[in-house]
């Protein structure tokens, strides 16, 4: 048995019969015991001295409400990367690599979310189709690195690139899913927590009809390959601690409920005793099952300091900007933090981690090129993954060279990154998804460790690719100068201290404010959100966002005050187009954004 506080392993994990605790060819499966020893075929826990000296080490401790996070792979960011020296790409030295850090402050973000950096095994199913696993989602050890990131043999370079992160502003936030290991149901293998504790560490279930020594035999599964974890058994409780104060890093987790949706209490307990991290902790909530995730965790059910990936948010945005019907009022819900999921518990606009994709789905190139998953590679038929995307092609599936298809998914991707950093929230941005890239379809690449995952960094020096990183830059950098994107408060239309203006309020393409009718309205896919609020200087800035998904081309009639001159500060059909002034109206293309500001002295 692996020691599930091991800091180092040596040794590789070979596939054998001999790994699984029962007679794997056995009639009655895992009711048999398998006396053969595994020894030869398992990795061995290394005492080792992980001091290292943080003294210099400044944490950044962004704010929530100026956080700008990007997920990434530690493989995948920089294993393509020409700029960084062949001997390092795809390891944890080249995450501290001058060229990736300046990319990182080229588009403003704040935080880098690495998915999972410890250890976790190959599965076998997959060895046997020649695949490999490559988000690492099947993990073998909490507390050890993954070794096949190292570039050296020493941790310090996992260390050091954190240092140096740090010194450049960034924070660095570890994906750790405590619901499944790979151990996975009772027909898995017995490699650590199962042959320790397996009560302890894994919930199960009664058998029906009970066998006299074995009640509660099988595992409840969350996933599948997987088996869930035990939040409430006497081993897990404090491994989930304890690991917690090694990582000193925020969580990201679905350890928080069980697929019954009870017994919480004793889980946040957990979570509320763990040091904090340098900021408040993470966690992975999904409101709705979503591709091959549970329908676990409802939003209202974690306690305040937590914020949440919100798939709500995602679908929402997709769906308004393919051209779905009725859509304007949830999209208006989406935009101002979720309130009706987030507003709770003195919880704040942040706790939705607002996002357009994540590793687990589409890119966001791929969610304006292909309408079918194609998941061929992974060996399935083509039958994993989810089937429902909320995507268009806007005329082909897949590529084309046809200019004005191009176009059109090129204004689209623009004016859903528009309304991502426009939104009340804390942003994620895929990595990537920055310069366009795609996998080919492929909505499930967990299993692709090869350029279909990988980071296609010649994008970033062609020309659409450099525009579209220059583009989310620019709207990076137009939230951190305009608080009113990011408010830290939910916003309920209250008075500012201009006459006639509210905090927020809501309009349409007539210059005209929504009635209940107009947000019943089931074909209406045009919306402007006008924010509000006062500056130091006693003025009332003001921030309108004008967003336009109909199949044709818009004017927007400005709202009162009509004698102001606005400025247009970005907008998604002109991506080059600097500051603008204009006064009483502004018009759209099809599937167009834009953001203008204007300020207007206090009553």
């Amino acid at each position: 048995m692996l020691d599930p506080y091991a800091k180092q392993m040596i040794g590789e994990l070979r596939w054998t019969d001999a790994m699984y605790g029962y007679q794997v060819k056995s009639p009655r499966a895992d009711l048999s015991f398998d006396k053969r020893d595994s020894a030869l075929t398992m990795p061995k826990g290394v005492v080792t001295d992980s001091h290292f000296d943080w003294s210099r080490d400044v944490r950044p401790n962004t704010p929530w409400s100026e956080t700008v996070i990007y997920e990434a792979h530690t493989k995948g960011l920089t294993k393509l990367f020409e700029e960084v020296q062949p001997s390092e790409r795809g390891t944890f030295a080249a995450l501290g690599n001058p060229k990736v850090i300046d990319h990182l402050k080229r588009l403003g973000v704040t935080a880098i979310e690495l998915l999972p950096i410890h250890t976790y095994i190959q599965d076998r199913f997959l060895q046997e189709k020649g695949l490999r696993n490559y988000w690492g989602y099947n993990t073998l050890n909490f507390f050890t690195p993954e070794r096949s990131f190292f570039a050296t043999d020493s941790h310090d370079e996992l260390r050091r690139s954190i240092r140096r992160l740090h010194a450049a502003g960034i924070e660095v936030i570890l994906d750790v899913v405590y619901n499944h290991t790979c151990e996975g149901s009772e027909q898995g293998p017995t490699l650590s927590w199962r042959g320790l504790d397996n009560a302890s560490y894994y919930r199960l279930v009664k058998d029906d009809p009970p066998l006299l020594d074995q009640r509660h035999r099988h595992r409840q599964h969350a996933e599948p390959h997987k088996g869930p974890r035990n939040p409430d058994g006497r081993g897990l409780a404090p491994l989930l601690g304890d690991q917690l104060r090694h990582r000193r890093l925020p969580l990201r987790s679905r350890l928080d409920t069980g697929p019954d949706g009870h017994r919480l209490r004793s889980r946040r307990r957990v979570l509320r005793r763990a040091p904090p991290g340098p900021r408040a902790r993470q966690a992975e909530a999904h409101h709705r099952a979503v591709g091959h995730r549970p329908r676990w965790l409802s939003a209202r059910q974690l306690p305040p300091g937590f914020a949440e990936w919100n798939d709500k948010y995602r679908d929402t945005v997709r769906k308004f900007w393919r051209g779905d019907h009725a859509q304007r009022a949830d999209l208006a819900a989406r935009l101002t933090g979720s309130a009706d999921l987030f507003d709770r518990r003195a919880r704040r606009p942040w706790a939705s981690v607002n996002l357009l994709g994540a590793h687990d789905g589409y890119t966001l190139a791929d969610t304006v090129a292909y309408e079918e998953r194609h998941n061929e590679a992974n060996g399935e038929d083509n039958n994993d993954g989810h089937s429902n995307n909320c995507s268009r092609n806007w005329g082909v599936e897949g590529p084309t060279e046809d200019p004005a298809i191009l176009e059109t998914r090129s204004r689209v991707m623009r004016s859903m990154l528009t309304t991502l950093f426009a939104s009340l929230g804390t942003p994620m941005l895929v990595a990537g998804d920055e310069l366009g890239r795609t996998q080919n379809g492929n909505n499930n690449a967990y299993c692709q460790d090869n350029e279909i995952s990988w980071l296609d960094w010649n994008k970033a020096k062609s020309p659409e690719g450099n525009a579209l990183i220059d583009f989310t830059a620019r709207l990076i950098a137009l939230r951190r100068d305009y608080p009113m994107l990011r408010a830290g408060n939910f916003l309920y239309g209250e008075d500012t201290p201009a006459e006639g203006l509210k905090d927020i309020e809501w309009w349409d393409e007539r210059g005209l404010q929504l009635t209940s009718e107009d947000w019943e309205n089931t074909n209406g896919r045009a919306l402007v959100m006008r924010r509000a609020c006062e500056r130091e200087s006693g003025e009332v800035q003001v921030v309108s966002l004008l967003l336009n998904a109909s199949e044709g081309p818009l004017t927007f009639h400005m709202p009162p005050p009509a004698e102001v001159e606005r400025t247009v500060l970005i907008d998604s059909s002109k991506p080059e187009q600097g500051a603008t002034l204009i006064k009483d109206s502004y018009e759209l293309p099809q599937q167009g954004a834009a953001l203008l500001s204007w300020t207007i002295a206090a009553a």
